[in-house]
């Protein structure tokens, strides 16, 4: 049934297609078959075939020639306007000069006349001069008038050339005012900015001096109880004095710890400068024990052959008998130093050493001479044996 159903539909597709197939090769041939020329012929009009009447030429030239004529005309009657323009610009730039030349010629005779009969001679010149002038204007122009003009035209030019000049001059001026005023006012600013910033200069010292004075030592030494936070440090930097000072004046190392509520003294003014002097003192002392120290080491230690032979000491003290003798010896051993007593004719020496080589020798009594702990100036060497 289904073979049956296909192959009747492709049966009507092949007649459809061979109907639409006959039908277009129909219309190909009918399209190919030729035209009837007859159709093709276009019939020539009557207008073409006839020729343009001349009358119509005619009176075109006629229409150009009398527009031309007219163009003409108008050019003709703009140049005499122009030319009567001018004219009439001649006439008043000879009135003008002619008004300009009695004004000169009244204010010469003005200035320059003597007295009366020179007065009436120059009145007579004037009114000659006012002649010749009108009949030289009533005159066609010649070179003289044209010389005349030209003078006029460059006295005219001199006087704008100064009035430009003078215009200039003034412009500088202003320039130069303008600048001036401009500089004045600048250091006028800087001026006021220089006094502001010395005002401000003053203020800030005197804010720096109130706060030092604040933070000053008491003129006078007080007692103060140790609070939550406080050390040495801070309490130092609190009444701007040395950490070395304020625990020198409590008789503490400048590294202990204070206690909540222990009591220590503030040194007053004058207690922190001597405590500042000794301090000073005791420093300078103890760099030039350390010196003397360094200095005897490396004495020590460039001992040569070439020294003198034997031992040398260094004499510290003369005492009056043996009991003095080893007082000064003990202060000297507690200091570090080897000491021995000899006894003499004239007293009991106090020496200290021996050391090989004077130059040891001499290195040592420097030491001794700027120990504090010994408190001696008066050392010095002798040979021991």
């Amino acid at each position: 049934m289904n073979f049956s159903r296909q192959a009747l539909l492709g049966i009507g597709m092949i007649l459809g297609g061979s109907v639409m197939l006959y039908a277009m090769v129909q219309q190909i041939g009918e399209s190919n078959q030729p035209q009837p020329t007859s159709a093709m012929i276009e019939k020539p009009t009557t207008e073409q075939e006839s020729p343009q009447p001349l009358t119509t030429d005619i009176e075109t030239e006629k229409r150009i020639l009398a527009q031309k004529q007219k163009e003409r005309a108008a050019r003709v009657a703009e140049q005499e306007r122009r030319a009567q323009e001018f004219l009439t610009e001649q006439e008043v730039a000879e009135a003008e000069a002619l008004a300009k030349a009695r004004a000169e010629s009244q204010q010469y005779v003005k200035n320059s006349m003597p007295d009366a009969d020179e007065k009436s001679d120059s009145t007579k010149s004037t009114q000659e001069t006012t002649t010749s002038a009108e009949s030289a204007l009533a005159s066609p122009i010649t070179p003289e008038a044209s010389q005349i003009s030209e003078t006029s035209q460059q006295q005219e030019a001199q006087r704008q050339a100064a009035a430009k000049k003078a215009a200039d001059a003034k412009k500088q001026a202003e320039a130069k005012k303008q600048a001036e005023a401009k500089k004045q006012a600048e250091a006028k600013k800087q001026a006021e900015a220089k006094k502001q910033a010395e005002i401000e200069a003053a203020a800030e010292r005197e804010r720096k001096a109130a706060e030092a004075a604040k933070n000053e030592p008491p003129k006078s030494p007080s007692d103060y109880q140790v609070k939550k936070g406080d050390g040495l440090i801070k309490l130092a930097r609190q009444y701007n004095m040395p950490v070395e000072v304020l625990a020198q004046a409590n008789n503490i190392s400048p590294s202990t710890s204070l206690q909540l509520g222990q009591n220590i003294t503030i040194p007053s003014r004058n207690q922190v400068q001597r405590l500042e002097r000794e301090a000073a003192a005791a420093e300078k002392a103890a760099e030039a024990k350390r010196d003397a120290q360094q200095k005897l080491r490396e004495a020590r230690q460039e001992v040569k052959e070439t020294d003198a032979k034997g031992s040398f000491g260094v004499q510290v003290a003369l005492a009056d008998n043996q009991a003095k003798a080893d007082q000064l010896a003990k202060k000297f051993k507690e200091a570090g130093y080897q000491v021995k007593t000899s006894p003499t004719s004239r007293g009991v020496r106090v020496i200290v050493g021996p050391e090989r080589g004077k130059v040891a020798a001499l290195a040592l009594k420097d030491k001794i001479n700027s120990d504090s702990n010994v408190n001696t100036n008066g050392a010095w060497v002798l040979y021991w044996r």
